[in-house]
């Protein structure tokens, strides 16, 4: 449960970065983690490091997805930890949903009218389920193109075959654009978490 000082620093701030399920499982070398966790480590690292470094840095809540027995990211084991330690006043949330405001306090931290920046995993789950309801509840929310990812999909329907994790993250921007999501790029960063 969110500590009474975060619920203080979310009222003072109309600024989020909302870093999902970016745990250890995921992001270790493939093929346990995704096939991009390499430049997804250092991009999201990058990601964070500026958001921190801003003159008036954004509130940063930690959302850590919560598998079950035998998964990657089962509870209490090295998989579900987060790749990034919180800083003292970074809450963190546990999560058992693709959305990450079903079920858990992230709703009273995040104001309705506050700007969210989402990075994380995976595209095709919590990071389309969760901008989704963000957009739902009135929030501007941006997205950056190398700050999220997927695995591959072993296609059963039609034919089967795999399409590429790449291709995925792709079709995902495309959605989320189309529903209202700014999406900007890696090389835009000095300007998200800057006074605008």
């Amino acid at each position: 449960m969110p500590a009474p000082e975060f619920h203080a620093l979310a009222a003072s701030t109309r600024r989020v970065l909302l870093c999902l399920d970016v745990q250890v499982g995921v992001l270790s070398d493939p093929p346990l983690g995704v096939p991009s966790s390499h430049a997804l480590r250092e991009n999201i690292a990058l990601v964070l490091a500026r958001a921190r470094a801003a003159q008036h840095p954004p509130l940063i809540i930690h959302v850590r997805n919560t598998g079950d027995f035998g998964e990657l990211d089962e509870p209490h084991t090295p998989g579900w930890q987060l790749a990034h330690t919180p800083l003292p006043h970074e809450p963190v949330i546990d999560k058992r949903k693709n959305n990450a405001f079903a079920g858990t306090k992230l709703g009273e931290l995040i104001s309705p009218d506050a700007e969210v920046v989402i990075v994380g995993l995976q595209s095709d789950f919590s990071v389309r389920a969760t901008c989704s309801a963000a957009l739902g509840r009135g929030n501007e929310v941006l997205m950056i193109r190398g700050a999220h990812g997927t695995y591959d999909r072993l296609e059963v329907l039609y034919g089967g075959g795999v399409t590429g994790a790449a291709q995925i993250e792709a079709e995902i921007e495309g959605e989320l654009e189309e529903a209202g999501v700014n999406l900007l790029d890696m090389n835009d960063l000095g300007a998200i978490f800057d006074d605008r």
